[in-house]
């Protein structure tokens, strides 16, 4: 579909490479102006967005969920943005020069820029988004640690490239249409993990309460959230199938260390994941921690549970002795029930745990709350069963997410390649776009 220009030359920029000829190096001072233009009153002030560019920021607070506004205190020194410009914003590491398609303003943290000479502001907003450019300008720019902003002094110090006006239109139009089927592509992809990560949920949810026996007699469980159960199956609250209910801890700062001293797990709500079994801790403490009585421990096979805050019902299980913080409510099971069975039974309850925390900001689940939360319970044998189903099943759908996964990996991939290629002139699109004219 594309191939590269008849002739290049060096372009003597090493993030550039070879252009074709006809293409031009220039500063970027030759191409944007810093524009300080105040702010007047009715001007609407416009946040900068990595996915949607400059936008109002009322847009931006209903796209991100925004709970609080910061109140604009006047609009002192705050600059004027028309559509068409191109704003540094506070990301610029990550690639956060925008383009506006609003009037409005912008706070005294952003840069903003305005094409001097004639420009399709399609292929600059394209150009200035390239890993190669971004690298380029964290390479020349201070301030990282600091959080300072990148400087219009501090963009000028990369050279772009500068294709004739046609030519920048018809790599924007190309780059238009070739990235929207692959960002087509990589939604139906993320539409295909959702429904697997639906269909997990399902799965569990239908065998930790009906069994694996189609066939089964049903009886009323009498709880709303259990719905009917094999008539030999019992239902228990949480408080029945354990021993005890753990809330975890946090030791000292003074606690004993010492460099031979074992580390010893120690779980936070960020180390749980759709997978149930809990690996390594991101964070441990030394054994002698434990010694000292300075944690609280929770035996093999217990389940811990995530009592408190916004992963609230994060459920895993641990196959040896471990702690975990004040987070984390732990379950050691009876004879009743199996960790993994129970881990497996409570990870479909998270939508019950929220309305047992009863909370309108953070939710908590105590321990007596966690110990209310009702199961479906069939004997032990039955439990192996289908832990074992599910295990397997869980499996071939994590298979499958994990092959969409790779899928999206690799289409962005090539989306960043062909991003690139086009707007440095790797490949030449011109006949694209004359074909797209004629149809």
């Amino acid at each position: 579909m594309t191939r590269q220009y008849p002739a290049y030359r060096e372009s003597g920029v090493e993030w550039l490479g070879q252009l074709p000829d006809g293409w031009s190096v220039m500063n970027p001072r030759r191409i944007f102006s810093q524009e300080r233009e105040p702010a007047q009153a009715t001007d609407e002030q416009l946040s900068a967005t990595q996915k949607s560019g400059v936008i109002p920021q009322r847009l931006y607070m209903e796209q991100e969920d925004q709970k609080v506004v910061l109140a604009l205190a006047g609009l002192d020194n705050f600059k004027r943005v028309r559509a068409g410009d191109f704003v540094i914003s506070l990301r610029s590491f990550q690639g956060g020069i925008e383009r506006s398609s609003y009037d409005g303003c912008v706070s005294p943290a952003y840069t903003v820029l305005r094409p001097k000479l004639k420009t399709d502001g399609g292929y600059f907003r394209y150009l200035l988004k390239t890993d190669e450019f971004i690298l380029k300008l964290q390479s020349v720019t201070s301030g990282i640690r600091d959080g300072r902003n990148v400087s219009y002094e501090q963009f000028a110090l990369v050279p772009l490239c500068f294709p004739p006006l046609p030519e920048q239109t018809a790599i924007a139009a190309f780059l238009d249409r070739e990235t929207a089927k692959i960002d087509a592509l990589v939604e139906e992809q993320r539409r295909l993990i959702d429904l697997l990560r639906e269909k997990r949920q399902a799965v569990i949810s239908h065998a930790v309460t009906r069994g694996l026996n189609p066939a089964a007699k049903l009886k009323p469980s009498g709880v709303d959230w259990l719905g009917d159960v094999p008539e030999w199956w019992e239902v228990a609250s949480v408080r029945r199938c354990s021993t005890r209910v753990v809330t975890g801890s946090t030791p000292s700062n003074d606690a004993p260390n010492t460099e031979q001293d074992e580390a010893f797990a120690w779980y936070t709500p960020g180390d749980f994941s759709e997978e149930l079994l809990l690996s390594a801790s991101a964070r441990s403490v030394p054994s002698s921690t434990v010694l000292a009585g300075e944690l609280r421990v929770f035996p093999s096979n217990s389940v811990l549970v995530v009592s408190i805050g916004a992963t609230l019902g994060k459920v895993g299980y641990s196959e040896v002795a471990c702690s975990a913080n004040q987070q984390i409510n732990a379950i050691v099971p009876n004879e009743k029930v199996t960790a993994r069975f129970l881990a497996y039974s409570l990870s479909e309850k998270t939508a019950v745990m929220r309305f047992l925390s009863n909370a309108s900001t953070i939710g908590i689940m105590n321990q007596e709350k966690t110990k209310e939360i009702v199961i479906a319970v069939p004997p032990i044998r039955e439990q192996d069963d289908i832990v074992r189903y599910l295990d397997q099943r869980t499996s071939e759908l994590k298979a499958l997410s994990e092959t969409a996964e790779v899928a999206i990996t690799l289409l962005q991939e090539r989306r960043a390649a062909l991003i690139s290629a086009a707007v440095t002139g790797k490949i030449d699109v011109r006949d694209f776009a004359a074909e797209t004219e004629a149809a």
